[in-house]
C-alpha cells in the first residue's frame, strides 16, 4: 500500500494531480482547495490513502496526517465512498465537527450525491467518534493556544476542558501567559 508521496506536481484535472515520484507518475486524487495549493509548488509531500477495488486502484491525498485520519473516519460509514469524502472534506474539518455535534442534516446534503439518509448516518456514526476528532487537533489552533493548552493538561486539567475553557474566555491577546492565567481563572468560576 503506498502511504506517503513526494514529488513535484506535473498535470491536473478539476480533482486530481499528477506527482511525478523519481519518473513515475502517480494519479491522486484531493481536496479541491488542497489542489490549488498544490498547483503552485515545485515540490510536494503528501499522506496517501490507497483505495482498492475489483477493477481499480485510486489514491487520495492530504497534506496533513490529522486530515487523512478524518477521511478515513468518514469512509468507515456503510455508504459513504471516498469519491463524496473527499468534497466533504473540502468544506473543512472545523466545519464538519461542528456539523456533526449540531446535528446539521444541510450542511452535508449540500455536498453533491449525499442524500438525507446518509447525512443523517454521517452525523450518527461520527457523533461518539467527535472526541476523537478534537483529539486530532484540526481546528486550527494557533501555536500559543496548542502551548496554553498542553501547559493547562499538565496543571491537571483535561485537554477537552482546557480547549472548552480557552474558546469561552475570550482571550485577546496573544501572550500565552496571559491566556494560560485568563484561563486558569475562567475553569476557577465554573
Amino acid at each position: 500500500m503506498i502511504a506517503f508521496l513526494s514529488g513535484k506536481p506535473k498535470h491536473h484535472t478539476a480533482r486530481s494531480i499528477i506527482i511525478d515520484v523519481k519518473g513515475v507518475g502517480y494519479k491522486v486524487f484531493t481536496p479541491p482547495d488542497l489542489l490549488n495549493s498544490l498547483l503552485k509548488k515545485d515540490f510536494v509531500n503528501l499522506f496517501i490513502y490507497t483505495h482498492v477495488r475489483d477493477d481499480t486502484l485510486d489514491l487520495y491525498g492530504f497534506d496533513s496526517l490529522e486530515k487523512l485520519q478524518l477521511f478515513e473516519l468518514i469512509i468507515s460509514i456503510s455508504g459513504i465512498g471516498p469519491k463524496i469524502a473527499i468534497i466533504l472534506l473540502d468544506k473543512g474539518a472545523e466545519a464538519i465537527t461542528t456539523a456533526v455535534a449540531q446535528a446539521d442534516v444541510d450542511f452535508f446534503t449540500s455536498v453533491p450525491r449525499l442524500g438525507k439518509k446518509n447525512a443523517q448516518k454521517i452525523i450518527i456514526e461520527l457523533k461518539p467518534k467527535l472526541g476523537d476528532l478534537q483529539d486530532l487537533d484540526l481546528i486550527g489552533e494557533t501555536s500559543e493556544d496548542k502551548q496554553a493548552i498542553d501547559a493547562l493538561v499538565n496543571l491537571g486539567f483535561s485537554k477537552k476542558q482546557s480547549r472548552q475553557a480557552l474558546k469561552n474566555a475570550s482571550i485577546n491577546t496573544d501572550s500565552l501567559e496571559e491566556k494560560i492565567t485568563k484561563t486558569i481563572k475562567y475553569l476557577g468560576r465554573q
